[in-house]
Order: C-alpha cells, then sequence, then structure tokens
C-alpha cells in the first residue's frame, strides 16, 4: 500500500495534516461550485440573463463540474496498485496537467466573462500595429499556458528535485540524460529531467515574450486601462 511504501513512520498528527488539507481543498471545490451554479440558477429564473449569456453560463457551470470530475480522476490515480511499481506513490501527471489546465481555462473565462459585462470594450482603430499586439498577446498568452501546464508534469514527477542549480543543470548547460528514455517522445512527458529542461526553457521564453509585449505596447497609443493591464503582466512575470 501507499502506508507501507512511503509513509510508514507517520504519526497521527502529521496523518491528520495532511488529511485537513486534502479535505479544504475538496470543500473549497464544491463551495466554488455552488458559487457558480446557485447564483446562475437564480438569475436564469428570474430572466435575467440574455441568450448569449445562458450558453456562457451554461458553459462555465458545466466547465466547473468537469474540473471536480478531473480533480477526483486524478486522485484516483494516486491510489491504484502497481505491484511491477518500485516507484513512490504519485498521482499521474498527465491527469494532473488535465486538471491544472481546465482551472486555467475556467479561471480565465470566468475572468473574462466577469469583465466584458462591468467594462465597456474600448473602440479603436484597427491599425496594423494595433492587429500585431492583439497577436502577439494571443500568442504570449498560449506561451504562459503551455508553461504552466508544464509545470504540473514537474510537480507530478517530482522533478524539480532532479537539478537545484540554475541557469546550468548540475555542471552542464545540456544534461546527459536529457533523451534517455525510449522512445524519444516519452521524454519530453516522463523523464524527470527533461521535464524539468522544457519547464525551464519554456518558463525564460514566456519572461522573454512578456517584455517584448510590453516594449512593443509602448510604441502603441493605448487607452490607460490596456496599458495598466501590459504592465502589470511585466511586475507579475518579473516576480514569478
Amino acid at each position: 500500500t501507499v502506508f507501507d511504501s512511503l509513509n510508514h513512520d507517520m504519526t497521527l498528527t502529521e496523518f491528520k495534516f495532511i488529511w485537513y488539507m486534502e479535505y479544504s481543498h475538496r470543500m473549497w471545490g464544491r463551495f466554488v461550485g455552488l458559487a457558480y451554479i446557485l447564483p446562475a440558477a437564480y438569475f436564469w429564473q428570474k430572466g435575467w440573463l440574455s441568450r448569449p449569456m445562458k450558453v456562457c453560463v451554461l458553459a462555465l457551470c458545466g466547465l466547473v463540474c468537469f474540473q471536480g470530475l478531473l480533480g477526483w480522476y486524478m486522485v484516483k490515480s494516486g491510489l491504484e496498485e502497481k505491484p511491477d511499481s518500485y516507484d513512490i506513490p504519485r498521482v499521474s501527471q498527465y491527469r494532473l496537467a488535465a486538471h491544472l489546465g481546465s482551472a486555467l481555462v475556467l479561471y480565465s473565462a470566468s475572468l473574462w466573462t466577469g469583465l466584458s459585462l462591468l467594462l465597456p470594450r474600448h473602440k479603436l482603430p484597427e491599425t496594423r500595429q494595433l492587429l500585431r499586439l492583439r497577436q502577439c498577446a494571443h500568442c504570449t498568452t498560449a506561451l504562459i499556458f503551455l508553461t504552466a501546464l508544464s509545470g504540473a508534469f514537474v510537480a507530478g514527477l517530482d522533478a524539480g528535485l532532479v537539478y537545484n542549480s540554475f541557469p546550468k543543470m548540475g555542471e552542464r548547460w545540456i544534461p546527459d540524460d536529457l533523451l534517455a528514455f525510449s522512445p524519444v517522445l516519452r521524454n519530453i512527458f516522463e523523464n524527470p529531467t527533461t521535464v524539468q529542461f522544457d519547464h525551464r526553457i519554456l518558463g525564460i521564453t514566456s519572461v522573454t515574450a512578456v517584455i517584448a509585449l510590453y516594449l512593443f505596447s509602448r510604441k502603441i497609443p493605448l487607452p490607460h486601462r490596456t496599458r495598466m493591464a501590459v504592465t502589470s503582466l511585466l511586475v507579475v512575470a518579473c516576480m514569478q
């Protein structure tokens, strides 16, 4: 069992700490679900939702339920007996990445919907520079999302424990065991060294993209709200 192979010396107090952490996470997730579903049902019954908003609300509520289902599916993978494996019991890194990814999509969609209702959209001339800025912003968003997903693979494989030096990994820029698994594609998702290496590269690339986006935005006349958003993105990226 997981207890025999990993936590055989755990005290009751230590177990209670982990148990309450997990219990709090589950209860908070259920509270979030109710915070979506109950007001949505009330507003729907009152007739306060337009047809497009009804579609949006259904999608958000469905995503909340899907997020909870993914969480259960992820935890289940850590409790499955693997008689042929001598590895430390852990949840599937694939399911962990899916759980995190769906949470990011849910949060982003919720924020986008809320801001769209609260703040009117700026009417800006569709210049070539503005279109390029919008394209760069979308590409940067996708890059940040991919970096976050790669972080889930780092956590799922405990890949952060393999090398703890930066910018080099140990004494080398490129580790010897980067492509140790066969076939080669397995290394991207299952080799802790490769997973940490990819996460480092993606993180550096994401910060570089954010800085480039900020510098590019300085050349374009933008509303105060947009400029504040780009500046805030730069500050958060540097802090991260």
